[in-house]
């Protein structure tokens, strides 16, 4: 680490997988000084969701909202089941979640309780952190949380910066997906840079940290127990205009 003493540590969408964080935490070692963001997506797919919010909540750190803390929220308005919204949330990783609650109902619904104060967008100044985008044709006091928690290809695809001075951060969209990206590749766009590296797909297992101040990736494999540190220009890949 460099004589730096206070770090912005960016954390990508973790999807349930409370010891590969743990790990890349280690790694990363925040100090009082640091400032931790999550990108939301803390739940689904991976084994131990409880784990991670519980964690989150515990060390009071920032977390947007992601759209698979959208779907569990849809799955209980009111503190009661909506059906057809649980299925889909089921359906899309979040049996797994339900599994990890155990039989605390009462803690699942707190959660959903704190999922509702999660904001959806976060202004750092010169960073501005989203958990999957900006529509690009619209200002942002028209913008929804369907953009911010799900949008992707006109998000992606566009060819001019949202902001003249602000660096969008995402996850979201898994890395690899786009085209000539290997698993564990950061991307960087046309005024934004995505880093989830897709935590819980067998094809990657990468779970990233981005100290932003010293431009440092850090990333744990949640599949093979492994750590690893590298400046961030050597693992980020341009997609499209810069």
């Amino acid at each position: 680490m460099s004589g730096t003493t206070h770090r912005r540590i960016i954390i990508g969408d973790v999807h349930g997988h409370y010891e590969g964080l743990m790990r890349l935490l280690e790694a990363i070692a925040p100090g009082t000084n640091d400032q931790v963001y999550f990108l939301g997506d803390l739940i689904d797919r991976g084994p131990q969701s409880a784990q991670v919010v519980n964690f989150v909540q515990k060390n009071l750190y920032t977390c947007l909202l992601g759209n698979h803390e959208q779907l569990m929220l849809d799955a209980f308005p009111n503190g009661y089941t909506f059906t057809p919204a649980l299925q889909a949330w089921v359906s899309s990783g979040g049996k797994a979640t339900i599994a990890s609650y155990g039989d605390n109902v009462k803690a699942l619904l707190d959660d959903v309780e704190w999922f509702k104060t999660l904001p959806t967008y976060l202004d750092l100044g010169d960073l501005w952190l989203v958990h999957a985008g900006v529509h690009p044709l619209k200002a942002l006091e028209f913008q929804t949380s369907q953009d911010f928690c799900w949008i992707r290809q006109e998000f992606h695809t566009s060819t001019q910066p949202y902001f003249a001075n602000k660096l969008i951060i995402t996850g979201h969209t898994i890395t690899f997906t786009f085209k000539d990206v290997a698993p564990g590749e950061l991307v960087h766009g046309c005024g934004w840079l995505d880093i989830d590296t897709g935590a819980y797909h067998p094809k990657s297992g990468w779970l990233t940290g981005l100290d932003v101040t010293n431009r440092r990736v850090y990333q744990a494999n949640v599949f093979k127990n492994c750590v690893r540190v590298m400046p961030l220009d050597e693992v980020t890949v341009q997609v499209g205009p810069s």
